[in-house]
C-alpha cells in the first residue's frame, strides 16, 4: 500500500484501501505509521515487502470466521478480560493426554471439572518422528502431526471450547524450523531463495566469531551454536540442536511468511499464542544473540498485527531469564508487546526454598514482581513439560551463605534422592560433570515425596507428602495472574520411567515428567481419602475460593511481611474490603509467624478456622489464608 497521505493504496490483489471493512480499516490506520516506521528500519524501506504483509493481514481478516469476530468485539469491549481471577490453565500433552485432537474434545467435561478455562496445548504441529525436541521442531506450520489429527480436527476443538468458556493455546515456534522443513529441504537442495531463511556459512571464520559471545543452550547435549553439513559443505546455526535450524529474520520473506503461519493458526480459533524462545530469534555478530532491540521491535509489530487482524487474541510470551529480562517484554503502556509472560524464576525459586526450606528467596522474588505495575500478567505454575534450570539470584544469595555451584549441587542431590534427608524423585537433565551444572526433571507429586512414601508404604510420610503438594499449589493460587497446572498434577501423578526403554526418548529425562495421562488414577479420585481424591478435592477447592473472592485478582496490591521464621512466607493481598494474609511454611516442622496485623479476627478460607493474624502457629507444610472479616461478615454472623 503506497504511503499517500490518505492510505488509499492497493489493497489485496488491487482492491481500493477505502474499500476494506470499516472495522478493520478503523484498526488498521490506528497502528499504520508505528507498523510501516518498525518494518521499515528493520528492512531498510523495503515498502514491497511491507505492502506484502499488509495484504497478507487483510486476507486474514477477511477470512475469519464470524463467531471469532464476535469474540474480538467482545474482548475489545472488556480488554481485562483475562485479567482477574476466573482463569485457571493447564497445560497437556494431546498424545498423553488423551491420544489426538478428537480425544482432548471428548474429554472436555473432565476438563472442566478441573475448573480450567484456559487449555494449553504443547507442541501438535507436524514435527519428524525424532529429532523432534518434544514437537518444538517443526516441519510444516500449516499441518497438525498425522497422529495427533488435522487442521479441521483442531477447529472443531476450538470451536468446542469457545462453546464452554475455555481459551485455546497453543505454541508457536519462531526461532527455528526442524531440518525437515521445506525451507531447510530446499535450502539443501541449493535452491538460494530458502538458504538466504537461515544462517549459512561456507567456513567457519564466522561462526567462530559468534561463538566468542553467543551463549551455549545445551553445552553437554549439543554443544556450539552450529552445525556442519558435509552434503552441503556448509556451517548452519544451530541454537538449540542440530535439527533445528535458525530462522534469518535479516530476511523479510521470512516475518512474512511467519505472520502468515501464525495468524493461519489463530484463524483456527487460538485464543493464546506462546511465542517460543522469543529472546533468541534476532541474531547479530558481536552480541550474545539475546534480548536485542529488533527482537522488542518484532514482538511489537506482532502485537499491532494482532490488534488489527485479531484483536481478542494474545500473546504469551516464553522468556526464560531473570526478573530483569523479563519484563521488559511487557513493552510500555504506550507500545506494548506480549499481553503475558512466563513467571519462570518464581517456579526454580520455589522449589530450591522446598530444598532449602529456607523461603527468603521466594520472599525476595515476591517483593521484585509486586513492585512491577498491576497490569502485568504472569503465568505462575509448579510444574511444566521442562525441566527446572536453577537461574537464581546467587549474587543475593552469598549473603546467606549459599555459594552458587554448592547450592545447585545441593538442589540437584536433594531432588535426586541422593541424601539422607531427602524424600524427593527426579532426575538431572543436561548434567555437566566437568561443572558440576544439571537441571532437574520430575513431576509436583513425585518431587514432594508422593512416590517415594507410597513405594515404602509410609502412611505419615504420605500425609507430609500431600500436604506439602497442596501448600505449593495454595502458594501458586496467591500469585497474582494466572494459575496454570500441569497435566496430571491434579490427581497426583508420578514420574513416568517408561522413556527408559523408549530408544527415541530414552536420552531425554524430560519425558520423566511427560508421561501418559493415568486414566485408571483418574478414576480413583472419586474414592474418599485416595491420594487422587486428596489433592483433586482440595486444589479445587482452592480453585472456587479464588474465583470468589476480589483479593485475588491481579490488580490487588501485593506485599510481604517479615515472619522472623526463615522458612515461612508471608504474603499480603488486598483489595477494596477484602485483605488476605497468606502464610506458607516451607518445612516439614511446626513454626510460628511472627507477625503482627492489625486487630480483629481473621478466618482461614482453607480450613474454615478463625484466628487473629499474630504470632501464628503454622504446621509443617501448612498453608493459612487469613481473610480478614469485615464489619459486614461480622454483622451477618451477629
Amino acid at each position: 500500500m503506497q504511503d499517500n497521505g490518505n492510505k488509499e493504496g492497493p489493497g489485496v490483489a488491487g482492491e481500493p484501501f477505502a474499500a476494506y471493512a470499516e472495522e478493520y480499516r478503523d484498526r488498521f490506520l490506528k497502528h499504520y505509521d508505528e507498523l510501516k516506521w518498525l518494518y521499515c528500519e528493520l528492512y531498510e524501506n523495503r515498502m514491497d515487502a511491507f505492502e506484502t504483509l499488509c495484504g497478507t493481514m487483510y486476507r486474514y481478516y477477511r477470512e475469519r470466521k464470524k463467531d471469532l469476530k464476535r469474540i474480538d468485539g467482545e474482548r475489545l469491549e472488556r480488554p481485562d478480560w483475562y485479567k482477574g481471577n476466573r482463569l485457571v490453565g493447564m497445560m497437556l500433552y494431546v498424545d498423553a493426554f488423551a491420544g489426538n485432537l478428537e480425544g482432548v474434545r471428548k474429554k472436555l467435561d473432565y476438563i472442566e471439572e478441573c475448573g480450567v478455562n484456559y487449555l494449553h496445548l504443547m507442541p501438535f504441529l507436524d514435527s519428524p518422528e525424532k529429532d523432534n525436541d518434544g514437537g518444538y521442531a517443526v516441519s510444516d506450520f500449516r499441518k497438525v502431526k498425522p497422529s495427533l489429527g488435522t487442521m479441521e480436527q483442531l477447529s472443531r476443538l476450538a470451536d468446542d471450547c469457545r462453546g464452554r468458556g475455555i481459551s485455546l493455546c497453543m505454541d508457536f515456534v519462531m526461532n527455528h524450523t526442524s531440518m525437515e522443513h521445506e525451507w531447510a529441504r530446499r535450502a539443501r537442495n541449493g535452491e538460494k531463495e530458502y538458504q538466504d531463511r537461515y544462517y549459512f556459512y561456507d567456513d567457519y571464520s564466522i561462526p567462530a566469531e559468534f561463538e566468542k559471545t553467543v551463549p551455549q543452550v545445551f553445552p553437554t547435549t549439543a554443544p556450539g551454536n552450529f552445525t556442519w553439513l558435509p552434503d552441503m559443505g556448509k556451517f548452519v546455526m544451530t541454537s538449540f540442536y542440530p535439527y533445528q535450524w535458525d530462522l534469518n529474520y535479516w530476511n523479510p520473506a521470512v516475518l512474512n511468511d511467519m505472520i502468515d503461519n501464525v495468524l493461519n493458526l489463530i484463524n483456527q480459533g487460538i485464543d493464546v499464542v506462546r511465542i517460543d524462545a522469543v529472546p533468541y530469534i534476532w541474531k547479530q555478530l558481536g552480541t550474545n544473540c539475546r534480548n536485542l532491540p529488533q527482537v522488542h521491535g518484532i514482538v511489537r509489530m506482532i502485537r499491532m498485527i494482532c490488534e488489527i487482524v485479531c484483536p481478542g487474541v494474545l500473546l504469551l510470551g516464553e522468556v526464560v531469564m531473570a526478573p530483569d529480562k523479563v519484563a521488559p517484554y511487557f513493552g510500555t503502556v504506550e507500545k506494548p508487546e506480549c499481553h503475558m509472560l512466563y513467571n519462570v524464576t518464581t517456579m526454580a525459586s520455589t522449589w530450591s526454598s522446598v530444598a532449602a526450606r529456607d523461603a527468603r528467596l521466594l520472599k525476595r522474588q515476591m517483593d521484585i514482581l509486586s513492585r512491577l505495575p498491576r497490569e502485568y500478567v504472569f503465568l505462575n505454575y509448579l510444574r511444566c513439560h521442562d525441566d527446572i534450570g536453577w537461574g537464581l539470584d546467587y549474587p543475593w544469595l552469598a549473603g546467606l551463605g549459599m555459594g552458587e555451584v554448592s547450592h545447585k549441587k545441593y538442589l540437584n542431590d536433594f531432588f535426586t534422592g541422593c541424601i539422607p534427608d531427602s524424600f524427593a524423585r527426579g532426575e538431572l537433565y543436561n548434567s555437566d560433570p566437568a561443572s558440576g551444572d544439571a537441571r532437574l526433571c520430575g513431576t509436583t507429586a513425585s518431587l514432594c515425596g508422593v512416590e517415594k512414601a507410597r513405594v515404602e508404604q509410609d502412611k505419615a510420610a504420605l500425609s507430609r507428602a500431600i500436604k506439602l503438594d497442596l501448600m505449593l499449589h495454595a502458594y501458586m493460587f496467591t500469585q497474582s495472574g494466572i494459575p496454570v497446572i500441569y497435566s496430571g498434577d491434579e490427581i497426583g501423578q508420578e514420574n513416568d520411567y517408561s522413556y527408559h526403554e523408549d530408544p527415541v526418548r530414552r536420552e531425554d529425562s524430560r519425558y520423566l515428567h511427560r508421561g501418559k495421562f493415568r486414566w485408571d488414577l483418574e478414576e480413583r479420585r472419586k474414592e474418599k481419602d485416595s491420594v487422587q481424591a486428596r489433592i483433586f478435592d482440595e486444589i479445587g477447592r482452592m480453585e472456587e475460593i479464588r474465583g470468589r473472592h476480589p483479593v485475588f485478582e491481579s490488580d490487588a496490591d501485593v506485599w510481604t511481611a517479615d515472619t522472623w521464621e526463615d522458612s515461612v512466607l508471608c504474603v499480603i493481598r488486598a483489595k477494596g474490603d477484602e485483605k488476605l494474609v497468606a502464610l506458607f511454611n516451607f518445612s516439614e516442622w511446626d513454626k510460628t509467624a511472627w507477625i503482627n496485623e492489625d486487630d480483629g479476627e481473621y478466618v482461614d478460607l482453607i480450613s474454615g478456622r478463625t484466628m487473629e493474624a499474630k504470632g501464628v502457629d503454622i504446621p509443617g507444610y501448612g498453608a493459612y489464608w487469613l481473610l480478614k472479616k469485615s464489619q459486614m461478615q461480622e454483622e451477618q454472623e451477629a
